[in-house]
């Protein structure tokens, strides 16, 4: 589990920006407007963020953003690195376009870099560097 003040920094790509369409597979329809942010496998064991392959700890984050726009919302950490209960994503829980709307709003581009920093173990805040 996070420890409160942990943080780390995640850059941007194509993929995150535009989740639901920029896709290599066929296993869904292409949705647009959704969006994700990467733990790199680093963070994702420094940080302790596991998936469901963990059940003694819980998967879904409070969240807010530093420029207001969202607050109280939820995300949830899922993928696996390849020690498999570690994380590999953050997205809405229950919303893939919660980040997607954020990223719209900030403007996000490729290569952007967003701080991810836990305010408490299950609770955290994003900002646009």
């Amino acid at each position: 589990m996070p420890t409160t003040g942990q943080h780390f920094i995640t850059i941007l790509k194509q993929a995150h920006l535009e989740w639901g369409s920029h896709r290599q597979t066929n296993t869904r329809g292409i949705r647009y407007g959704e969006g994700y942010l990467q733990i790199p496998a680093s963070d994702a064991y420094n940080c302790e963020i596991t998936n469901d392959k963990e059940p003694a700890r819980s998967q879904i984050y409070n969240f807010s953003t530093s420029d207001g726009f969202i607050t109280n919302g939820r995300l949830k950490a899922s993928g696996n690195q390849a020690q498999e209960k570690y994380a590999k994503q953050f997205h809405g829980d229950g919303n893939l376009q919660l980040l997607g709307d954020w990223f719209y709003h900030i403007d996000a581009q490729i290569g952007d870099e967003i701080e991810i920093k836990f305010i408490s173990p299950a609770d955290i805040l994003l900002t646009k560097i």
